[in-house]
């Protein structure tokens, strides 16, 4: 089993703080009133298309792109930054109680032809029910995973060539059909940390996310899964959501993470802290009690660092530390059965390059990947940095603004 390596495009705006997403007074609809935070990077197709062409260029298989209120939208951007790259995948999240089954297997197909086989699916139940209900969303937390349940029934249904029908609770399917299905079929990703969420799993997706938890909590989170999908004769692959802070040395590494800390004045925390708790995602108040809110205790595991969920929703934890010592905590994750390392950082387009002339050469020195090489592979290093870089360093430097 090899490891999968992909990155994060920030939809819905970037920057050099864990603040950024903040930093639109309006809530981020519109884009041209700020607070004085510097270095805010509005979510524009130029700079996601730099994004996506380095995530290519360094190795990584795929972009996760988010969803919600404060995104662009992940269908309509991610197919327009195919036309950029060439071998890049597309891990598009969406909610499927917005959208009819039949319809985003419809979609699906078309992205497939459109970007010749680019596409995965990252299937997002829902967490927060105000959220759900701004776009028309009103059941409760166990009935949108009940008809997230059918909804992926339906869409592997009508995937099949052949009309379909379904009739459960929530979707009533009359010769559902894809005329054309798509080929490949795009993998389903899927998370979720509460009961209701398991079975969901078990039953139809191809991998299993979860948030970046100690390794003792995720090996015991992919038994869970692994023995419902046994249940089910089936058989789920593992993916876990992180951020990265890597460096040439650890040293770096954890001045970077104070500095990001240092940025956070005890009000955002606070309000951050505040907003957060009302959610219903169990996986989100697992991520909050790791910290509990407080700075003193934020190392949760060796070079696991939960700072970034003092402020900010869903993956709350960084792996934090030298090229190696990220390399190690990957490894130690990939022997626990995880397969796919979906990661980001602050700002993603310089920590892409950190942790692809850095981290990933390691990886491929202990015999962990398979696939498309990336071309800085092999390529001399000077000072434990590939000659690639400009200037011998990436454009970010530790510890700098």
């Amino acid at each position: 089993m090899s490891v999968h390596l992909h990155w994060f495009l920030p939809t819905g705006g970037d920057g050099r703080t864990l603040v950024d997403r903040h930093a639109y007074t309006d809530g981020g609809i519109k884009r041209d009133r700020i607070t004085p935070v510097s270095g805010v990077r509005a979510p524009d197709i130029e700079y996601l298309a730099q994004i996506a062409k380095a995530a290519e260029q360094l190795g990584f298989e795929a972009v996760l792109t988010p969803t919600g209120t404060w995104c662009e939208d992940a269908w309509l951007t991610t197919t327009a930054l195919t036309q950029v790259t060439e071998r890049l995948k597309f891990l598009v999240a969406f909610r499927p109680g917005v959208i009819s089954p039949v319809l985003a297997a419809q979609m699906a197909a078309t992205y497939q032809r459109l970007s010749r086989g680019r596409l995965l699916l990252n299937v997002v139940t829902g967490g927060d029910s105000t959220e759900q209900k701004r776009f028309g969303d009103h059941l409760d937390h166990d009935r949108r995973y009940a008809r997230t349940d059918e909804f992926l029934q339906v869409v592997r249904g009508v995937w099949s060539g052949q009309p379909f029908d379904f009739h459960g609770e929530h979707y009533q399917v009359e010769g559902g059909l894809t005329a054309l299905p798509p080929d490949p079929l795009p993998q389903i990703f899927f998370g979720g940390s509460s009961a209701a969420a398991g079975p969901v799993a078990a039953r139809n997706v191809d991998v299993y996310l979860t948030w970046g938890e100690p390794p003792e909590q995720v090996r015991q989170k992919i038994g869970w899964i692994r023995g419902l999908a046994e249940k089910e004769g089936r058989e789920v692959r593992f993916g876990i959501r992180l951020h990265t802070i890597s460096r040439d040395s650890s040293k770096e590494a954890w001045a970077t993470a104070d500095r990001l800390l240092g940025d956070l004045d005890p009000d955002t925390v606070a309000a951050a802290q505040q907003a957060l708790g009302k959610s219903e995602s169990v996986g989100q108040q697992r991520m909050l009690a790791l910290h509990g809110g407080e700075h003193d205790k934020l190392e949760i595991a060796p070079n696991l660092w939960a700072g970034v969920g003092l402020v900010r929703g869903g993956a709350g934890t960084a792996l934090v530390g030298s090229h190696a010592e990220v390399a190690d905590r990957i490894e130690e994750y990939h022997a626990l059965g995880i397969e796919h390392f979906v990661l980001s950082g602050y700002p993603h387009l310089e920590e892409a390059y950190w942790f692809g002339e850095g981290v990933r050469p390691e990886l491929a020195a202990r015999g962990l990947l398979a696939g498309v090489p990336s071309p800085l592979e092999g390529v001399p290093a000077a000072n434990g940095r590939p000659a690639s870089a400009p200037g011998g360093a990436p454009l970010l430097i530790a510890g700098g603004r």
